[in-house]
């Protein structure tokens, strides 16, 4: 088997740690991007799913893809347009793979796509949460269930397909932890008691990495670590690492939404995932607590 991969989304928060694992462990790396970059130590193909196009010969020698693309839904209020925006990004661009695949000559054997734990709702309270619950009804969870019909089609072509539900990443380069510890004082969002079902980002790329190449992986897993916390824990620890103070008073509710608008459903929901269908593939993780997780994540 040829072992080149071809990766969507690649320069984000996740494709830029997934590469250099990807190609120490022997992997030949292309990417898709909307622009070329000769400085970047990858192969490049242009691709605009506005326009359904995209560059010639980007699927030779290639036997997996990793689909990472998809517009921020914290980087940005939410209005109409970027809505749009979000919901495009992630489903037009599944489209325009699978078009392109069925229509053009290839050895992809292998597509590993990426989800998230939206699929099950915003806040699905302190039940834990399975593979097998359903779908919700928020605009996340319809975002997230049209993005993952869009990506099973895939299957249809022959081609093993793995869809991870990611939860709330942790790195120390940006996302919800770098948000967490950005105001001069940290405090609790909302009650504070909401479960957030995290993922040190090592472990997420590992994950990536397990269900490229091993071939029992198949369906849906929780992209998400084995203990999930609360918002004012998770706050708290962030705090301590990074040696910030912590205001155990929470931010109002009210203020949030004002802030945030309808993006403040992120913050405000909750949920406890489990990880257990993808520990049962063997799967072993390498921060497993929070305490460790963070620690690790300051000292890089």
């Amino acid at each position: 088997m040829n072992k080149k991969v071809l990766i969507t989304g690649g320069t984000g928060l996740v494709g830029s740690e997934l590469t250099p694992m990807l190609q120490a462990a022997g992997w030949q790396v292309a990417v898709l991007s909307r622009s070329k970059d000769a400085a970047a130590p990858y192969e490049i193909f242009e691709w605009d799913y506005h326009k359904d196009y995209i560059e010639e010969g980007a699927f030779n020698n290639v036997s997996a893809i990793i689909h990472l693309a998809g517009a921020s839904v914290a980087g940005q209020r939410w209005t109409a347009e970027r809505k749009e925006e979000i919901f495009n990004s992630r489903t037009k661009t599944s489209h325009l793979l699978f078009k392109k695949l069925s229509e053009t000559e290839h050895e992809v054997k292998t597509f590993v796509a990426a989800s998230a734990i939206g699929y099950y709702g915003n806040d699905t309270g302190n039940a834990t949460i399975k593979e097998s619950a359903p779908v919700g009804h928020d605009f996340l969870a319809h975002v997230t269930d049209a993005w993952e019909t869009a990506t099973s089609r895939v299957s249809t072509l022959g081609i093993r397909l793995v869809q991870l539900r990611i939860g709330v990443v942790l790195s120390q380069k940006s996302g919800a932890l770098m948000e967490l510890i950005k105001p001069p004082i940290t405090a609790p969002l909302g009650k504070g008691n909401q479960y957030m079902s995290w993922i040190h980002i090592e472990d997420l790329c590992r994950m990536f990495m397990h269900a490229l190449e091993e071939e029992k992986y198949t369906g849906a897993y929780n992209a998400v670590g084995p203990k999930p916390t609360t918002n004012k824990a998770l706050t708290k620890a962030a705090a301590s690492a990074f040696g910030k103070p912590f205001m155990p008073i929470p931010v109002p509710k009210l203020a949030l939404k004002i802030f945030l608008g309808e993006m403040a459903q992120i913050v405000l929901g909750g949920s406890r995932i489990s990880c257990e269908k993808i520990m049962t593939e063997g799967f072993e993780f390498k921060f497993p607590k929070l305490e460790e997780a963070l620690k690790d994540l300051k000292s890089r």
